[in-house]
């Protein structure tokens, strides 16, 4: 497989002649017209559309009944306006399978874990008669949809001038033109993408639904023209109105009243929900491979490289390396065979980040990987894929396979004379694989074991060649940084680190899923605005982030920036994303302990500090939850934890401590209450709690003792009952099904 060729007479050039650049652009034009021909028949005479979540969570919840069953619907209805279309993953989690009900002239209305009974609802009643049910929208109920919709850009980034519209002359115009609630909803949203950075400050955009109409706003006169003319009068404000795309409008367009989703900025997610991730074809009306189609007519790698390099793009699979940095030092590379890896083997538990992208929005991430290839003048490049994700991998192997149809894959890629192509490795589930180097030897079929640095993978990778391994959350967000401008992607986030980060926000969350936010967001914006706080008037007490090899964050630094500096000096990282909460009824030892177990499990075995440190730090841990602890441990803790974390081979044992000697530092009083008084206050660990009758409160209904396995509860009925500590088990059966409160957990 060739690499790069030039068709300058002077080879030395990096510039594109026009005959180059115009092969590309008709080349693009050619397949992009025949894209365009299939997806008009696919949907021609439809004017209502249906769609379905397709996604693991979203197969998991019923959502391939819940497709069958509209189908069975149309089909009865003998309607031939009525369309059906998967999308992947909103990102909106334990409210699948969920479903989008788009009619000419309405609202969008997404509903939330949608059944076969509910399917038939939704037919008979929104889609026939066009009633949306109100009780079932996602994150709803609602009162009552109005004809139209305002989402006001109000991003701090802009100024927050949408902020002061919204509060200030919009309220009072709509409501001296008779336009309230009922009629006019006026959301605040975050960026919506379509600033240049002369603009910031100097105006702010609303997207008015359901007209998918995105104006540019700068005045009062501009707001008096939107409400006479468009709302009131039904007609479209031209010299308002922004044509170009940006990056999160389509998402919006749908999902913009839900507000779990409008606080957030889509970038790296921005298709997801949005087009059908089988669909090729989908993808190129969303302007798919027009970052690409712009490289290539450029014909200058650096470019490339530099673009990335002003976004401040930094690696997103956990260590924060600058992505340009990276790609130039791959580029820079004596030997002219170069791999690229994207490295979709996500190990953290409770982490779908990369999962979610892959099931959702195949082709935006083999676009980026493509764009990068270019950028190292790379002919082959792997997707490295846990085999416990089957959906992702085979959207992956579509993907693949369309995009060679197409001519975006293979020989001569879209007429440019680079060729590049893909191909697909499955990884066992290892968690160091996530480690490069351990990651390039399994590839290579040998055992997945991190080795010494340097060299880099960059100098020295797979098979000895020089390799680039990239997230797959890093090259989803390679097109937008194309398309847009690295200057743009560099002012959503902070200083040192552009765009937005994907974290999976569980837990003890009201609003689990992912959430997409720019970096330099605080965590008290991702867990209390966007995650709802703890359910129940619960207390939160700490956010876990990074995965495993996170540290925990006390509930007392939520105003904390969430970025890869600020996290290291709190004694976290930022990982691939994982963040999980933590309320008062977790205990902070008990969580250090399963995360240092998991570490002690997932070690490779290769380096001493790692195999065996880990080990030792669990077994003291199992000491202190089992009540045998001695304050002499917690030094003993302390100390293994610093050694590991300078004495390690790889990332893996270098961040494992991390856990510990973060809850040392900020819940030392709780591991200090199970050495000395041998007392959990979070009553979780179970050696160290124990249940008692109150005979005040006990009314000898025998239902404890009916229920205990061992049995240790002694009375008669009608009298307060007793435990036998000496034979309790402490499983808390007795706890449960009390119904007058006379057991005590202590």
């Amino acid at each position: 497989m060739s690499v790069e060729k030039n068709d300058d007479p002077d080879d030395s050039s990096p510039a594109a002649t026009p005959s180059t650049s115009s092969r590309i652009a008709s080349k693009f034009a050619e397949v992009q017209a025949k894209a365009d021909s299939v997806l008009k028949e696919r949907t021609e005479g439809g004017e209502i559309f249906i769609q379905v979540g397709s996604a693991t969570c979203e197969h998991a919840a019923g959502s391939l009944a819940v497709w069958d069953e509209f189908q069975k619907h149309i089909a009865a209805s003998e309607r031939t306006d009525i369309r059906m279309r998967q999308t992947g993953c909103t990102g909106r989690c334990s409210r699948e399978p969920i479903v989008g009900v788009s009619v000419p002239g309405q609202m969008p209305v997404t509903y939330e874990r949608v059944d076969r009974a509910l399917v038939h609802e939704i037919f008979t009643s929104h889609v026939l008669r066009g009633v949306p049910l109100l009780d079932q929208v996602l994150d709803g109920p609602v009162e009552k949809l109005p004809p139209y919709e305002l989402l006001v850009c109000s991003s701090t980034r802009c100024g927050g001038k949408g902020r002061k519209l919204i509060e200030g002359p919009l309220a009072e115009k709509l409501h001296a033109a008779g336009l309230g609630p009922d009629r006019v909803q006026v959301t605040q949203t975050t960026c919506l993408g379509a600033c240049s950075l002369e603009e910031v400050g100097q105006c702010t955009h609303v997207l008015v639904r359901p007209d998918k109409v995105l104006y540019r706003v700068t005045s009062d006169k501009d707001l008096d023209d939107i409400i006479q003319r468009h709302l009131l009068g039904g007609k479209i404000v031209e010299r308002l109105c922004i044509t170009q795309e940006s990056a999160s409008r389509q998402f919006f367009e749908i999902y913009g009243d839900v507000a779990f989703f409008n606080r957030q900025n889509r970038i790296a997610l921005r298709h997801n929900g949005v087009i059908d991730p089988e669909s090729i074809e989908e993808y190129f009306h969303y302007r798919g491979f027009q970052a690409l189609t712009n490289v290539l007519s450029q014909r200058n790698p650096q470019a490339v490289i530099d673009e990335v390099s002003r976004a401040k793009l930094r690696g997103r699979g956990g260590g924060g390396f600058p992505t340009g940095k990276k790609w130039a030092m791959g580029a820079a590379a004596e030997d002219k065979i170069r791999y690229l890896i994207c490295n979709a083997d996500e190990g953290d538990p409770g982490a779908f980040m990369d999962r979610s992208m892959l099931e959702s929005d195949p082709f935006n991430v083999i676009e980026g990987m493509i764009i990068a290839g270019y950028a190292l003048s790379a002919a082959r490049g792997f997707f490295y894929v846990r085999a416990e994700y089957p959906l992702a991998i085979q959207r992956i192997e579509n993907a693949i396979r369309r995009c060679r149809e197409y001519g975006i894959l293979g020989d001569d890629v879209l007429g440019s004379g680079f060729s590049f192509d893909l191909e697909i490795r499955l990884g066992a589930g290892a968690f160091v694989c996530g480690e490069e180097t351990a990651l390039i030897h399994s590839i290579e079929g040998e055992r997945g074991q991190p080795r010494v640095r340097p060299p880099y993978p960059t100098e020295s990778g797979l098979w000895d060649k020089p390799t680039v391994i990239n997230n797959v959350e890093t090259f989803a967000n390679v097109p937008a940084i194309i398309l847009f401008g690295g200057d743009w992607f560099s002012r959503i986030g902070t200083e040192q680190s552009g765009g937005t980060k994907v974290f999976a926000l569980a837990g003890k969350v009201t609003h689990t899923g992912l959430v997409e936010v720019p970096l330099g967001s605080t965590l008290h914006e991702v867990v209390e605005e966007i995650g709802g706080g703890a359910p129940k008037g619960k207390r939160i007490k700490a956010i876990q982030t990074g995965g495993p090899a996170g540290g925990c964050i006390p509930a007392a630094s939520l105003d904390l920036r969430i970025d890869y500096d600020t996290l290291l000096k709190a004694g976290s990282i930022m990982g691939s994303g994982g963040m999980i909460v933590l309320d008062e009824d977790d205990c902070m030892v008990d969580i250090a302990k399963y995360f240092m177990k998991f570490s002690e499990d997932e070690s490779c075995g290769k380096c001493t500090p790692c195999r065996e440190g880990t080990k030792r730090m669990s077994e003291i841990l199992e000491r202190i939850t089992a009540g045998q602890g001695t304050l002499d441990d917690l030094e003993k803790l302390n100390r293994l934890g610093n050694l590991i974390k300078k004495a390690s081979l790889c990332g893996l044992g270098r961040a494992a401590p991390n856990p510990v000697l973060s809850t040392l530092e900020h819940f030392h009083d709780e591991y200090l209450a199970h050495v000395t008084e041998r007392r959990c206050p979070a009553r979780r660990c179970t050696a160290l709690i124990r249940y008692e009758i109150d005979p005040e409160k006990c009314v000898g209904c025998t239902l404890c003792a009916k229920n205990c396995p061992v049995p240790c509860i002694d009375g008669v009925r009608r009298e307060p009952h007793v435990i036998d500590q000496t034979r309790c088990v402490k499983c808390g059966r007795c706890f449960e099904v009390c119904r007058f409160g006379a057991v005590n957990r202590l």
